[in-house]
């Protein structure tokens, strides 16, 4: 026998950056890194590979540069006064947007070491007004700036950008600016998982990453055949001049097949598109739900339902991996809402009920 320790990975990052800041080895949490089995892989260990987890402490710096710094962001002009690098996230100033900073701020030369700290701060301030935007890299909430998870779509609590990104943006937003962290410790996926003596993980979608897995964590990927064939068509990509163009399309098609009582399930990149197509149908009329970080609390009664005959679901990748969507619904969420009490003769007598409409319904979705 052995012990086997189940959690998340972000958890298990931390545990090592914590054991790492402890001063006895009587306070330690985790044990060797002897074997890891990693649950949709090719997300964690390549998509999220360089995601730094990184544990700060309160730094002394004053919060009054970042307004100043926020100030003149809006007269700085892209192409002129600086460029920007979407891919890498990078800002850098022009000799013009040298000057002008210079002008502005009130000092002599950006450059001087004791003004280093302050061209810092005007290029996270560039990247928090052009590169990070509202209801797609994050949202408002209770008057704080919450991350949304690039790659699930949710709220990540508790999480801050560093370097001061993260207070250049709540200057952004008019909210309260927090002080600066400064960084204890830090780690990405990649190096953590690669400390273990054996790795291995499933998933549905590693074959595209094989030579990644191979080159990076020296890992094979096997693809094992699927108990059923295929019955997903895939369609050729459809292309629109505009946007609006787009989103009229989608919901045209939506209400063709919600009107043959067809499910629909619609992923969006962000909360911004999910809400903006969201809009398209209200005026259209047409009854839907919407799965996004705000609207969270509905996760799992939007997910058991979205199958059911006639239901529309707009969704951001909170509805992706790892997402089980039941055509017909969900009997035991059904039944859980009549019965809460799983162990009551009623709850019993609601999903036999439950499982028989599911069942008539799957049918008349498939047919």
């Amino acid at each position: 026998q052995a012990d086997i320790t189940y959690g998340q990975n972000n958890e298990f990052g931390f545990d090592y950056l914590r054991d790492n800041l402890k001063f006895s080895k009587d306070d330690l949490v985790q044990r060797g890194h002897n074997y890891a089995i990693v649950d949709e892989v090719d997300s964690i260990l390549i998509d999220e590979a360089r995601t730094p987890l990184i544990i700060s402490g309160p730094s002394e710096d004053s919060t009054e540069k970042y307004y100043d710094i926020n100030k003149i962001i809006p007269h700085l002009k892209m192409d002129v006064h600086f460029t920007m690098e979407e891919k890498s996230k990078t800002a850098s100033l022009t000799e013009e947007g040298n000057s002008r900073v210079e002008e502005m701020l009130g000092i002599e030369n950006l450059y001087d070491p004791r003004h280093i700290s302050l061209l810092h701060h005007v290029y996270q301030g560039l990247k928090a007004h052009h590169l990070y935007k509202l209801d797609v890299d994050y949202m408002i909430k209770d008057g704080e700036i919450m991350i949304v998870d690039e790659f699930t779509g949710r709220l990540m609590p508790g999480r801050r950008w560093s370097d001061g990104l993260h207070q250049a943006i709540e200057a952004k937003e008019g909210v309260r600016v927090k002080s600066e962290n400064q960084t204890l410790a830090t780690i990405t996926f990649q190096n953590y998982f690669r400390m273990y003596n054996k790795l291995g993980g499933m998933t549905g979608t590693a074959e595209t990453e094989a030579v990644e897995f191979k080159k990076i964590y020296n890992l094979d990927v096997f693809v094992i055949p699927t108990n059923k064939p295929i019955r997903r068509m895939d369609q050729d990509d459809v292309v629109y001049k505009t946007e609006s163009a787009k989103f009229k399309a989608i919901a045209d098609d939506i209400k063709e097949r919600n009107s043959q009582g067809q499910p629909c399930l619609v992923g969006t990149v962000s909360i911004e598109k999910s809400e903006k197509l969201s809009s398209a149908l209200k005026g259209m009329g047409v009854k839907h739900n919407v799965l996004n970080a705000k609207h969270h609390e509905r996760e799992a009664e939007i997910v058991a339902q979205a199958g059911r005959k006639g239901a529309i679901t707009i969704a951001t990748n909170m509805a992706g991996r790892g997402t089980d969507i039941v055509l017909g619904g969900n009997p035991e969420f059904m039944a859980k809402q009549k019965n809460p009490d799983t162990s009551s003769e009623l709850y019993r007598e609601a999903l036999v009920k439950s499982r028989e409409l599911c069942a008539g319904e799957k049918e008349e979705v498939i047919a």
